[in-house]
């Protein structure tokens, strides 16, 4: 999992950063309205934690111009405004939630995979693929019933497959993902990783679009 974070704190920005590592959750900071893509076509971003208030503009502001621009990437506003018609406004505007600060890690992950469990179309913390079962956070999977044996990367990049089943998943979104998990993977480590999880769920399951990335047979 990838994650963009908009906040111009330097403290809370390097926080979150750190909390997100430790939950195996790579992530981007930046801290000014004009350092946000314009467009999210090369990016990898799962989610983005957006503040409302930034030296050089709203987050309101930004979140208005993604939308208008068809950009569907789930955004949660993280703020210290508590006033109703802000959270009205962020959430009619667009944001697909809501969270003050200051926040627990825990409650922050949590509506995270809530975020992006909705975007997967996912009814709930168990992940269904046609016979694959994923539960994200017990780390572990299924296929028919039986439990899978697959090391950390193998059962990161399953999951990341998941995230978006029956569309490719680029190469260099999912080494940029990885790097949570220790360092960078290049490309013909992911080979390696996803021939491993072939072989333990069915070469039928994940397609190699050549060139691009793979893809998860919903």
């Amino acid at each position: 999992m990838h994650i963009l974070i908009i906040e111009d704190d330097l403290d809370l920005g390097f926080a979150l950063q750190q909390a997100l590592k430790a939950e195996s959750i790579s992530s981007e900071w930046l801290r000014r309205v004009e350092q946000a893509p314009r467009s999210f076509h090369d990016c990898a971003y799962d989610c983005v934690l957006l503040d409302l208030s930034l030296p050089d503009g709203t987050g309101f502001d930004l979140l208005a111009r993604w939308r208008r621009a068809g950009i569907a990437v789930p955004v949660i506003i993280i703020t210290a405004r508590s006033a109703l018609e802000d959270r009205l406004a962020g959430l009619d505007g667009g944001a697909d939630d809501f969270i003050l600060k200051p926040f627990a890690t825990a409650e922050l992950v949590s509506r995270i995979r809530a975020v992006l469990r909705r975007y997967a179309q996912q009814a709930s913390e168990v992940w269904s693929v046609g016979e694959l079962r994923i539960e994200p956070k017990s780390y572990t999977a299924t296929l028919a019933g039986v439990t899978l044996e697959l090391s950390p990367r193998e059962f990161h990049l399953l999951l990341e497959l998941a995230r978006e089943p029956g569309a490719v998943v680029p190469k260099g979104a999912l080494a940029q993902r990885m790097e949570p998990l220790g360092e960078a993977l290049d490309f013909g480590a992911i080979e390696v990783h996803i021939s491993n999880l072939r072989r333990k769920i069915g070469a039928e399951r994940i397609r190699t679009v050549r060139g691009v990335g793979y893809m998860l047979a919903a």
